[in-house]
C-alpha cells in the first residue's frame, strides 16, 4: 500500500520530533553526568585538602577563603600551577616544585637559577 504525500511527510514529521526529543534525552544525560562528575571532583579535591591540611577542618567558610585566597595568590603558587598546566607533568609526591622562595632565595643551596635539578 503506497503512501500518499501528505502521509508521508505527517511520518517525516513525526520522526523529527522523534529525533527532536532523543536529542533533548541525549543533552540532558549528559549535563546530569557533567554535573556528577563536578561533585565527585569537588568532594575528592575537598577530602585530599582536608587531609593533608587538616587544621583547616575547624576554619569557618570566611575564614578557609581568606587561606585559599592568600594562598593562592602567591608568585611561587601561580610558577608551580603554571608548571603543572604547561606541561600537565604531575610533581613527584615529597619534592617540592620549585626550590626558588618568593623572595628569590634559594633554598636548596643550587645556583638560584630557578631550574630544577634532576
Amino acid at each position: 500500500m503506497a503512501k500518499t504525500r501528505l502521509e508521508k511527510i505527517e511520518s517525516i514529521q513525526t520522526e523529527i520530533q522523534q529525533l527532536e526529543n532523543q536529542r533533548k534525552r541525549l543533552l540532558q544525560a549528559e549535563k546530569e553526568q557533567e554535573r556528577k562528575d563536578r561533585t565527585k571532583r569537588l568532594c575528592k579535591r575537598a577530602g585530599l585538602l582536608e587531609s593533608l591540611l587538616p587544621d583547616t577542618i575547624s576554619l569557618t567558610d570566611e575564614q578557609f577563603k581568606i587561606f585559599l585566597e592568600k594562598t593562592i595568590i602567591t608568585e611561587h603558587s601561580r610558577r608551580i600551577l603554571d608548571g603543572l598546566t604547561a606541561r600537565d607533568i604531575p610533581i613527584p609526591a615529597g619534592n617540592p616544585a620549585n626550590t626558588t622562595q618568593e623572595n628569590g632565595e634559594d633554598t636548596d643551596g643550587g645556583e638560584g637559577n630557578g631550574a630544577r635539578q634532576p
